[in-house]
């Protein structure tokens, strides 16, 4: 069953109704018994098959046996290699005898 939102034109109380489809819209606010008016909700929306993103919902197995190329061509990270800092040569120059 969906879920619907009402607001009372009258006190401006926000509240949701839980109604079968079938069901006529609510006409009267359960706190001041002011008139209603039924809010236009974003309905949540799941996309499943192939043929979407590599996110989307599908099964992982799937993508493997395919040969998913998103996730083939994704940079490996780098691997952490201990630096140290380089040395440095002191450079000497011959004495000349003079």
């Amino acid at each position: 069953m969906p879920l619907y939102d009402y607001k009372c034109s009258k006190c401006g109380h926000v509240f949701e109704a839980l109604q079968k489809m079938s069901e006529e819209p609510l006409k009267y606010c359960p706190v001041c018994k002011g008139p209603i008016k039924r809010l236009i909700s974003a309905a949540g929306v799941i996309f499943k098959g192939s043929g979407f993103y590599a996110t989307d919902s599908g099964k992982k197995g799937e993508r493997a046996e395919k040969g998913d190329k998103a996730e083939k061509t994704l940079p490996k990270p780098a691997e952490k290699t201990e630096s140290k800092p380089a040395e440095t040569k002191k450079e000497t120059t011959p004495k000349v005898a003079g």
